[in-house]
Parts: C-alpha cells; sequence; structure tokens
C-alpha cells in the first residue's frame, strides 16, 4: 500500500480535533468538530477548509490561448485580467477529463486549479496535447490553499487584509499579492460550497500560520474549521458537481448539467467538441437530476434507480440535507424518467423505495 499524501496543513490536523481519512491518496481531515455543525456554520457564519490536497498548474508562453481554447469547453478567449472561469476539459468521445478553473493572471499567464485526483493524470494528457510555444509547469507541491467559506467570511478575512478592501473582488475575480497579516497571497472570490467567500492560494509554507489566524480572527463571528464532509454536502445541496461521481469519462459535461460552460460556438475547436455538438442537436440520453425520497431511505453513490422493472440509472450523491432535513440525492437517469415529479425507485440494501424527481440546486443563498 502506498503512503498517503499530506497537506503542509497535515500537523495541525490533531491540534483542533481532525479526524482523518484516505481521500483519493490524501489523509485529510473529515470533520473537526461535527459534519452537521460545520455545515451549519459556513451556511450562517464562516468555516475554514484546507484544500491544499488540490493542483495547481501554470501554463504561459505566446500560444498559451490557443492552447487553452483547444483544451477548455469554456472560452478562455472572454476573460480578462484578473478573471476566474469554470470549464471542463474531455477525451474525444465527450467524457469529461476533469472540471477545473483558468485563473488569467494576465496575457500568456495563467493558473489551472484541478482536483486532487488527477493532478498527475490531467498535467500528464495536457503535456500530450502540447503543441506551439508554451510552457507548464506542475506548481502543486509549492502551494497551499485555504477557503473561507459563508456569510460572514469577508468580514473576518478583512482583519488579515488591513486597508485592501477585500469587498472590491468581485464573483470569480481574483487578487494577486495580497498582503494577509505580512504574508502573500493570491485571493479569489470563488468557492465550493453554495455560499459567498474567498479560496486563498499561498506559499506552502505559509500555510499554517495563515490557517491560525483566520480562526483566531473570526472567534467572535463563530468560524469553525471544516472538514471533507461539510464540503461535500454543502457543494451537493448547491448542486456543484464532484469529479468521479457527477463528472467522469463516461460522463460528458452536458449529462452532468454543465452546460454553461460548454461554449460549442466558439470559433476555436476543443477536443471532444463534435460528440458534444451531436449530443446537443439529438438530445441526451441521460441527464443530472434531483431525487427526493418519498419512502424513509438516504439514497447513497451507486445506488441503482429503477422505473417497474427497467434499470433507468445510479445515484451519483445522496445524503440527508442538514440544511433541508431531507433525504435526497442527484441521479444520472434516462432523460425519458427526469420530469419533474416523476415517480422512481432506488434500491436501498435490497429493497425498493419510492423517490420523485426534483429541482435542483436544492439550496440557493440569498442574494444580498
Amino acid at each position: 500500500m502506498s503512503e498517503l499524501k499530506r497537506t503542509p496543513l497535515f500537523e495541525v490536523y490533531q491540534e483542533y480535533g481532525g479526524k482523518t481519512v484516505d481521500f483519493g491518496g490524501w489523509e485529510l481531515p473529515v470533520q473537526f468538530s461535527s459534519i452537521k455543525e460545520e455545515h451549519e456554520a459556513v451556511r450562517t457564519k464562516a468555516g475554514l477548509f484546507d484544500v491544499s490536497h488540490m493542483g495547481e498548474i501554470a501554463v504561459g508562453g505566446p500560444d498559451s490561448l490557443d492552447f487553452l481554447q483547444k483544451l477548455m469547453t469554456n472560452d478562455v478567449s472572454k476573460l480578462k485580467n484578473g478573471g476566474a472561469q469554470y470549464t471542463a476539459m474531455c477525451y474525444e468521445n465527450g467524457g469529461t477529463v476533469d472540471d477545473l478553473l483558468v485563473y488569467k493572471i494576465e496575457a500568456d499567464d495563467y493558473l489551472l486549479v484541478v482536483n486532487a485526483s488527477n493532478i498527475e493524470k490531467d498535467f500528464d494528457w495536457m503535456q500530450k496535447q502540447l503543441e506551439g510555444n508554451v510552457e507548464m509547469e506542475n506548481l502543486s507541491d509549492r502551494m497551499a490553499q485555504l477557503a473561507i467559506q459563508g456569510p460572514k467570511a469577508e468580514e473576518i478575512l478583512q482583519k488579515l487584509s488591513g486597508e485592501f478592501d477585500l469587498g472590491t473582488i468581485g464573483f470569480f475575480k481574483f487578487k494577486q499579492e495580497v498582503d494577509l497579516n505580512g504574508k502573500k497571497a493570491l485571493v479569489s472570490r470563488t468557492g465550493y460550497t453554495g455560499e459567498d467567500g474567498f479560496e486563498i492560494y499561498c506559499d506552502s509554507k505559509d500555510a499554517v500560520r495563515l490557517w491560525k489566524e483566520i480562526l483566531e480572527a473570526g472567534k467572535k463571528e463563530g468560524i469553525l474549521p471544516c472538514g471533507l464532509g461539510a464540503r461535500d454536502t454543502l457543494r451537493f445541496e448547491a448542486n456543484l458537481p464532484l469529479y468521479g461521481q457527477e463528472l467522469s469519462p463516461e460522463i460528458s459535461p452536458l449529462e452532468a448539467g454543465i452546460g454553461f460552460a460548454v461554449k460549442l460556438n466558439k470559433e476555436a475547436d476543443f477536443i471532444g467538441k463534435e460528440v458534444l455538438k451531436q449530443q446537443k442537436e439529438k438530445g441526451l440520453t441521460k441527464k443530472l437530476i434531483g431525487i427526493e425520497m418519498i419512502d424513509r431511505g438516504i439514497p447513497r453513490h451507486g445506488y441503482p434507480v429503477y422505473k417497474g422493472e427497467v434499470r433507468v440509472g445510479e445515484v451519483t450523491t445522496g445524503t440527508q440535507s442538514p440544511t433541508l432535513k431531507k433525504n435526497i440525492g442527484l441521479a444520472l437517469l434516462d432523460t425519458r424518467e427526469t420530469e419533474l415529479g416523476n415517480e422512481v425507485e432506488v434500491e436501498i440494501r435490497g429493497k425498493r423505495l419510492k423517490a420523485a424527481v426534483s429541482a435542483t440546486p436544492f439550496y440557493k443563498r440569498a442574494k444580498k
């Protein structure tokens, strides 16, 4: 068995009561207090996550835009300096290599943030597509990433950023070289929880100090350190896909419901474009939908879904929603069974239990 990877913050998990698990080859905290408590803190106050397991890849050079346009389903040419974009990379068959963020630092200078379990795979796959004057570098080992999320996130982080007004960073925008108590970081108004907040990219050697200072600064506001468990329930309620569940080499971005990040009309051809065009024109045969249990039971990843005696799909993620107090799930179903209110059955421990197709996202934060 290979040794689990650890982030620069591993040494402080125990100090805050972190219980670690194997997550895609990383030893990461599943929770610090309890998943429900941490979930509630992010929805009502603030939570701090260690997401340093995520990968960072620098792409630069005179042909970097053309290169990214060939790889990405979204239109990278629309990005302005200081802007971030959610996108996906596809195989020729339309299946998903990964979903990721692209940050445009300046012309010919980009930072890609990829999923932890895909770092090496993505980097190798991108290198195979390399052409023209492009340089790529995997920065993952040198960078740490913290995410402060929740309605009090800006108020708390502002205590560290001094005279710089974090309110000037718009949604999906970022600022480089922000001084956080003497440590420089890239601060981005992005997140994976459905709440307002920031993702902070810093030198790995600064991570422990920033973690402690943010938690200290947010004591009065009720900030909590948060683990993977709450991160998953939060992103699930907000209908944000998880690679390996809602997205995979067998599931296209259109089937996973992230068609807004697929620009089939952009001039540049991208890998998988033709298959995705056909999917759009002919209509999808399967798509991701929400389900709410009618019978008592919790739908879990991989559970089969039936209509009568016919298997029509499977659950990709499911839990008891901490916010809604309902047993709900996301499922990839035959499109003929995806009408709102349609009743299906989820097989849970050998029993078929009733569920109904429901609207997503399950949770949407109120606008200020």
